[in-house]
Formats: structure tokens, C-alpha cells, sequence
């Protein structure tokens, strides 16, 4: 799979995409800090504070990549990050997960709904001193899209809630990858226990009744023109409003760009439009 991985018939694995690993630290220009918790399965990132009881919303982001590259540590992964609870001044916790092929799906969203169960539990002092958990928002890019939209399905279906008093009020939908009812290879190899392709963690846009029974409250997607999953991001807004689901579902899209541009050059303007909208979206009343 040119895009990801080479898997050689010994079963090792090489990577076409090899990312630089940033540290956890203390931003002395923004007064950001962050550090990895529960044993690394997250970076925890804290804005600057101004007041001893001072809460903020939380955005909890789960990398894209494919589910088999990337990280939640990589240089650009931690400088987006950076920038978003910079301006947008939240608490943000960046998820990280088993990748595939070594750990094939579902390994991705077990462990990102652990790290959410982990977050519920108001433990991470960070979390417990300076979050208001009535106000949750998870967001992503592409694969981590759909493990966004994977996790409130689940939270939504969850017969063990995550506490009165964690609220999840609106998802962030990237150039979301979906699939379709075509054949897809590369899902077949990392997802080999999908039974079909209109399962519900593919095609979420085949199920309906799933989709009416969101919890949160707002949804936005983003496309770009030029992306080669455009349309399924189309389908997926369109499913969503005639589901049924009373919250509020808005998308925008980015003319004369391709898949995951604001992260390929994250100064352009383009980028700067749509990180505007975020932070916008972060700090609207629900």
C-alpha cells in the first residue's frame, strides 16, 4: 500500500512515512504546556492560566493517518496541537493508539475509548483542576475522523455512561475518511473482521437509526475540493440531517485544496481559514 506500509511476506513491516518525535514541554512564547499521561497513551495539553479556578472546554483529538502512520507525539501532530489550544484556549488531549498493521482495526478505536474512559474519570489533575466536562468536543482528520465518529456512536450506545457530568456538546469531522460500497483493499488488510462494507465504523451514512441517536449536539464537517474522499464527506452530511438527529449539522469546504492540506502547510491562508472556523466552533454556547 504505496501511501502507508509495505508488509514483506516475513511479516515485517516498513513504513513510508516516518514521523520526528516532539517532546512534551513548556512553551515560554504562548505559556502552553503539555506532558504524556496514563502511560502514554495521550498528550495532555494545558493553556495558559490566568486564574486559579479558571476551566476551559476540552478537545479531545485523535490522530488520521490510515490507522497504520502518524502519531499523537510527531512534530506536526504537536505543533498543530499547540496552535489550536493556543488560540482557541482550551485543554487539549491528543490520543494515541496501537497502529495498524501490526495492530489491525479494531485495536484504533478500543484504544481510543479507553483513553476516554481514562479522561471521564477526572483523575489527570490537569483535567481535574482545569476542565469543564459539560463541555467535550472530539475532532480529527481523516482516519482519526472516523474514529472520532466511531467514539460517540459508542458513547452514544455506551450502557456504561461516562458520567453525568462528561458531556460531549460537538465533533470536528476533517476530510473525514468514510468508506462507500465500493470494494476497498486497504480496509479489507487493516480490518480484516469487517464484515462487509456498509458496516456502521465504515459507512456510518448506511445507518441511519445509528446517526439519530448521536448525543452531541453539533457537528461540522470539513472538506476540500480536491480531496479524493469528498463525496463520502457529502454523504455522510446528508445521511446525518435526514437521520432524524435533532442537533445542528454544518459543513465547509475549502476550494482548490486536497486531503489534509491546513496539516501540509499550516500557514497558508486556506489554513488559517479553517483553524478560524474551529476556534469559533470550540467557544460557540451549545
Amino acid at each position: 500500500f504505496p501511501l502507508f506500509f509495505r508488509v514483506s511476506k516475513d511479516g515485517r513491516v516498513e513504513r513510508f512515512h516516518n514521523y520526528v518525535y516532539a517532546h512534551p514541554s513548556d512553551n515560554c512564547n504562548t505559556g502552553v504546556r503539555s506532558k504524556d499521561v496514563n502511560n502514554n497513551s495521550a498528550r495532555l495539553y494545558l493553556p495558559k492560566i490566568t486564574g486559579k479556578k479558571q476551566k476551559f472546554p476540552l478537545l479531545m483529538y485523535i490522530h488520521g493517518g490510515g490507522f497504520s502512520i502518524e502519531s499523537t507525539f510527531s512534530s506536526g501532530h504537536d505543533k498543530y496541537l499547540q496552535s489550536i489550544v493556543t488560540k482557541a484556549n482550551v485543554v487539549a488531549l491528543s490520543v494515541n493508539y496501537r497502529l495498524a498493521p501490526e495492530h489491525l482495526l479494531p485495536t484504533c478505536y478500543d484504544d481510543s475509548w479507553s483513553v476516554i474512559r481514562w479522561t471521564s474519570l477526572h483523575v489527570e489533575p490537569w483535567l481535574k483542576d482545569h476542565v469543564d466536562f459539560s463541555r467535550v468536543f472530539l475532532a480529527s482528520e481523516s482516519a482519526g475522523a472516523n474514529i472520532v465518529h466511531d467514539m460517540v456512536v459508542r458513547a452514544s450506545a455506551s450502557e456504561k455512561p461516562l458520567g453525568e457530568s462528561f458531556k460531549i456538546a460537538g465533533i470536528t469531522l476533517i476530510h473525514p475518511f468514510f468508506g462507500n460500497y465500493e470494494v476497498d483493499k486497504y480496509c479489507s488488510f487493516v480490518f480484516p473482521e469487517c464484515e462487509g462494507l456498509d458496516v456502521p465504523r465504515l459507512n456510518p451514512a448506511a445507518h441511519l437509526r445509528l446517526l439519530s441517536s448521536l448525543i452531541c449536539r453539533k457537528v461540522i464537517v470539513f472538506t476540500a475540493e480536491k480531496d479524493f474522499l469528498r463525496e463520502r464527506s457529502l454523504t455522510y452530511y446528508d445521511a446525518l440531517k435526514k437521520s432524524g438527529w435533532n442537533g445542528e449539522v454544518e459543513i465547509m469546504e475549502t476550494q482548490g485544496e486536497d486531503h489534509v492540506f491546513h496539516l501540509l502547510e499550516p500557514n497558508c491562508e486556506k489554513a488559517g481559514l479553517l483553524m478560524k472556523r474551529l476556534v469559533e466552533f470550540f467557544n460557540e454556547k451549545i
